[in-house]
This record gives structure tokens, C-alpha cells and sequence, in this order.
């Protein structure tokens, strides 16, 4: 039987009782609306046609990737992605937290439609508890992009969802976790790591500031 509205998602016992239920979903190439520390969330396993049907249903320009959100930095290893020095860094400091890193390698495991336009695959460890443990028990990374249509605000609300995917959650092509109503957030800040310097190409929760203080070479966002 598919929820017709939202599975709870909140307290430590809603998340461990929505885990049978969401992993399957997900192991059967359906797509996922969950909130994360910023703003709520669509993702998929990382297989082709899971991505393939993401990308329909969010009406996304093709050659646009998604991040990855991972659980630890061991599923950077079995993925096949590299931290650079630089990375290292930055992800020593600020992860889990609302830092995304562009890295390189992961060609055997990820799709090449996840990879952006500089070549490498967005990833970011994610400090919301509820998606770690269910990162975690999946054992692998989840795909994520903003749960609205284009054009529309990121939601901060599962309600919000519900208004605008209410018939593909009611047909179960979509399941809600509902951890209730997000904190205004900014974005997470984006640094590419393919180059000899690392660079932002997204300002956001983390400012720029905080990052050279860690890694003084890096470049972007002044």
C-alpha cells in the first residue's frame, strides 16, 4: 500500500520505522522526497534508469548533473572518487556539513549523466541524522536535486510537496518523508576540486572566508 501523504520522519524511532519501507522504494528505481540541513530533496539510487526517471519527472535539462549525498567518506572509496589534497581539507573541516565537493574518478560506478559540465561528480556528506542512518543502511550514496519544478522555490515543507507531486505520491511513484518544516537555509556552498586550485562555483552556507582560512589557494566568490 503506497502513503497517500507523507511516512513521518522525524524522531530517531519514525526513521528506523520508515527504513524497510523507503529502501525498498528505492532498491525498486522509485524517487525519494526527504529533507536535508537545507531544503527538502528528490533523489534516486544512482543507477541509469533511476536517474533517467528523475530527470522526467523534475522536466530538467539533461545535461544538468545532480549531487550525491553520502553517509562517510568510505563510499568515496567504493564509488571510486577521489579527495585531492585540497578536498581533504575542506572535507576534514566542514563534513559533514553543507559543503558541496566537485571530485574526480567514480567512471566504473556513477553514471556519466551525474557528472557535471567540468568533469568531475558533486558530492556531499550530509549532517542531517535521519538521512545519514538511511544513507548508511542503504550503503550507498542518493542522488539529490531540489524537490520543486523548475521555476518554482525549494521546499521547506513537506506540505509544499504534496501540493505540487500530490497525484505521484498518491500513485506511490513518489514517497514522502515528512520531517517536518525546514529552518530557512541557505544552499550549500559548491567548490570544484578537479583543478590545481580549488574554486567555488556556488556561494553559500559556508562562506568563502571560512574556506581559505583552511585552504588559502582557493579561488571564486572574491
Amino acid at each position: 500500500m503506497h502513503e497517500s501523504r507523507g511516512v513521518p520522519f522525524w524522531s530517531a524511532e519514525e526513521v528506523e520505522a520508515s527504513l524497510s519501507g523507503t529502501l525498498a522504494h528505492l532498491r525498486g528505481g522509485g524517487i525519494l522526497a526527504y529533507p536535508t540541513e537545507t531544503v527538502y530533496g528528490f533523489g534516486t539510487m544512482i543507477d541509469r534508469e533511476a536517474v533517467d526517471r528523475l530527470v522526467t519527472l523534475k522536466r530538467r535539462p539533461p545535461a544538468k548533473p545532480f549531487l550525491l549525498l553520502i553517509s562517510d567518506t568510505q563510499m568515496l572509496g567504493r564509488l571510486g572518487l577521489g579527495l585531492t589534497q585540497s578536498a581533504s581539507m575542506l572535507a576534514a573541516k566542514f563534513w559533514p556539513g553543507p559543503l558541496t565537493l566537485v571530485l574526480p574518478g567514480g567512471e566504473r560506478r556513477i553514471p556519466e549523466r551525474l557528472r557535471g559540465p567540468e568533469g568531475g561528480i558533486a558530492v556531499r556528506w550530509t549532517p542531517h541524522r535521519g538521512l545519514q542512518r538511511l544513507i548508511g543502511a542503504l550503503g550507498d550514496p542518493i542522488t539529490s536535486t531540489s524537490a520543486n519544478l523548475p521555476g518554482q522555490p525549494a521546499a521547506v515543507a513537506a506540505s509544499e510537496i504534496l501540493n505540487q507531486w500530490g497525484s505521484e505520491i498518491s500513485r506511490g511513484a513518489i514517497r514522502l518523508l515528512d520531517g517536518g518544516r525546514l529552518a530557512p537555509s541557505p544552499a550549500s556552498t559548491v567548490v570544484d576540486c578537479m583543478g590545481r586550485a580549488p574554486r567555488v562555483i556556488r556561494p553559500g552556507a559556508i562562506p568563502t572566508s571560512a574556506l581559505r582560512e583552511v585552504v588559502p589557494s582557493l579561488v571564486g566568490d572574491r
